[in-house]
């Protein structure tokens, strides 16, 4: 019998926030799967490092931050044909992936690529929005208020006009796009209601007024800007 495939959720970075059934999953492993930054270690692997068991083999997937889709698509098929040699010889693969493995999770490459042949679950995680609002203490939505969560890289222009259009918003990615992103916010006037927060959960987060925020911030970055005033009082 094949092996499965479990793709765990593993939350924003601080290993406390991993569910029971995430850091359970991780301790049983006899065979862990992780993305990490071609040349740099694995931030998934980090957080569950604690966890996975002294003998556990581990598939490494190095996957370059490019802009072209095309290298990193080949970490991942290089990666999917590991994991898939590993589940045909009848082992389980737990896979590990920071925040949410469907909430711009790396793991739904790997589904994409794996869920027609092999068992799969998914194991949901603590999303970095939710670590973001928490770390900020500022709630995001009440009632029938819409968050509309957008990628840092999108086009000065189309952030323009979905922030223009949102009640909420949460804005990830922010990295190198952090100016052109606070020019966008300072053009709509609302600087003073937006908070910046970088490495949530994490010994070295930071969480500030957008007006405070560094000149440069890491990719683990969120800008969280709530139009309204408090319709939860």
């Amino acid at each position: 019998m094949a092996g499965k495939l479990y793709g765990v959720g593993l939350g924003p970075g601080d290993p406390d926030l991993m569910t029971l059934r995430a850091h359970r999953l991780v301790s049983q492993a006899r065979v862990v799967a992780y993305p990490a930054l071609a040349g740099s270690d694995s931030f998934a692997r980090a957080i569950a490092a604690a966890a996975i068991p002294a003998g556990a083999r581990e598939i490494v997937m190095d996957v370059p931050m490019t802009v072209e889709r095309g290298p990193a698509q080949a970490a991942y098929d290089s990666g999917a044909a590991k994991i898939a040699q590993a589940l045909e010889a009848g082992e389980d693969v737990v896979c590990l992936c920071e925040g949410d493995p469907f909430f711009y999770g790396s793991f739904m490459y790997l589904h994409a690529r794996l869920a027609d042949r092999f068992e799969v679950e998914v194991v949901p995680g603590v999303t970095s929005i939710a670590a973001c609002a928490a770390r900020a203490g500022l709630p995001l939505a009440a009632r029938n208020e819409r968050l509309t969560v957008l990628p840092g890289p999108l086009p000065a222009a189309e952030l323009r006009t979905r922030i223009e259009g949102a009640e909420s918003v949460a804005i990830m990615k922010v990295g190198r796009h952090l100016t052109k992103i606070r020019g966008v916010i300072a053009e709509l006037g609302l600087t003073d209601k937006a908070i910046y927060v970088e490495r949530a959960s994490l010994p070295d987060e930071v969480v500030c007024p957008l007006v405070d925020a560094p000149e440069k911030a890491p990719y683990f970055s969120m800008i969280l800007l709530v139009k309204g005033g408090d319709p939860w009082l």
